[in-house]
């Protein structure tokens, strides 16, 4: 296969020199995947968990934890042992109608998500520096799509791995804030739970936000761009020598991804439960409006790291959101996909990238209210999040996709505790908008 950059892929060190590098340099898919899940849509959802229940949704980190970890190992899985995405496979051996159907309502949702991001962003750099928040806008979807567009994987996912530091400006946040820690903490382990709609809703937006789908595609479609980028790597199901190493690694990045993940969405909760909550602040509904809430009882400092991690996890969750996308249209119809690839060589892979990111800005130039468009954004994943872990368990015990690697006992009780999580999680939203 012809790549941007084939001269440096030589230079890629073979399969037995990766196992002595660090632990960190091996982090990738799940770090860049774990990270992206906190999105300046999922900062607004955590900002508005801590601000209407306070200390009382910081369970929900610790309990999706071993969820997002088990179905993101499965994703992962799928795309290192058979060399193919998740669409990819699903069209070799799934119905089209359920493969079109999945598809198609996930780039209607992924491109909402963009909407609200990229909107969400601007907002933030207005609130720091003036100006008009949708031509920032603009510049923050210019700058994602010259990203995507004109740099090999390589390098690219070398930029995203630095941008998600930009999520430590929650963990600085906690630090320049009084906390109580051990009410925090207790009410943590002990939570009041409710059974009010108000109390469902946002225990679902919470799950909704942390195992989303966009994240299954774009993790298993990693796993398959660091295979291509590296000449002697291939799938395990062809070459299984390679499987110790390979498995053993994507179980790091992925416990590592997710756990940071986890840990900035509990910070993020945290924050906002300790300076809104307790000063009677409790209707949050955007990202822009948490950050401007926090300033005159935090302080500036406080403010500037808020509106400055919803800036930095902007410009790392865009891509994931429309690349995607991209490999779940590219592979539903068989298309070239690679970030390695020219815009020529792949041009409905870029195209659909290039598609919803113009349409998400775009979206910002109109009437449409943010907030109802994150609310059929969230309904959409959650109609689709559960089909697809259905497909992604079923995929991952098949011989003829995993080979010998099929799912062990234990993965496999984690992935289908994780989608009966999930079909709760959705039933329970029917639920709340039937009684509302």
């Amino acid at each position: 296969m012809p790549h941007r950059a084939s001269s440096k892929l030589a230079a890629v060190p073979e399969d037995a020199e990766d196992g002595k590098k660090p632990w960190f340099k091996k982090l990738g898919p799940g770090l860049i995947t774990g990270a992206a899940d906190d999105d300046p849509s999922g900062i607004a959802t955590y900002s508005q968990a801590g601000a209407q229940f306070g200390f009382s949704m910081l369970w929900t980190v610790f309990f999706t934890y071993p969820l997002m970890v088990g179905i993101q190992l499965i994703s992962a899985r799928i795309g290192r042992v058979s060399g193919r995405g998740l669409a990819g496979n699903m069209r070799r051996h799934y119905p089209p109608w359920l493969l079109y159907s999945i598809v198609g309502l996930l780039l209607i949702a992924n491109t909402i998500n963009i909407a609200a991001d990229i909107s969400a962003m601007g907002a933030a750099l207005k609130l720091i520096i003036g100006g008009r928040a949708q031509w920032y806008a603009v510049g923050f979807g210019a700058v994602s799509l010259l990203l995507q567009v004109f740099i090999p994987y390589k390098r690219y996912v070398r930029i995203l791995k630095w941008l998600t530091l930009a999520l430590l400006a929650y963990v600085a946040t906690v630090f320049v804030i009084h906390v109580p820690w051990t009410e925090a903490l207790t009410r943590t382990l002990a939570p009041h739970l409710s059974w009010k709609p108000e109390y469902i809703t946002t225990v679902v937006a919470v799950f909704g936000t942390t195992i989303s789908p966009y994240l299954f595609f774009w993790q298993a479609s990693e796993e398959v761009e660091d295979l291509r980028a590296n000449p002697q790597a291939q799938p395990l199901i062809k070459q299984p020598d390679q499987a110790k190493a390979s498995l053993r690694d994507i179980k790091i990045d992925t416990f590592i991804g997710m756990g940071f993940s986890n840990l900035v969405a509990f910070f993020i909760i945290l924050t906002t439960a300790v300076t809104l909550n307790l000063h009677g602040i409790t209707d949050i509904q955007t990202s822009a409006q948490a950050a401007s809430a926090l300033r005159p009882i935090a302080g500036d400092f406080a403010f500037l790291l808020f509106s400055a991690g919803i800036i930095g996890t902007g410009l790392l969750a865009i891509p994931v959101l429309a690349g995607s996308s991209a490999y779940a249209m590219s592979g539903a119809f068989k298309w070239k996909n690679s970030l390695e690839y020219t815009p020529l060589r792949a041009k409905g892979f870029y195209g659909i990238i290039i598609l919803s990111t113009v349409i998400g800005v775009a979206l910002g130039f109109i009437s449409i209210n943010p907030i109802k468009a994150l609310y059929w954004s969230a309904v959409i994943n959650g109609v689709i999040s559960v089909p697809i872990m259905v497909v992604m368990m079923l995929m991952a015990v098949r011989p003829e996709i995993m080979g010998r690697f099929v799912l062990s006992p234990r993965l496999r009780i984690l992935g289908w505790l994780a989608t009966l999580m999930m079909a709760l999680a959705v039933g329970a939203m029917f639920w709340t908008m039937r009684s509302t």
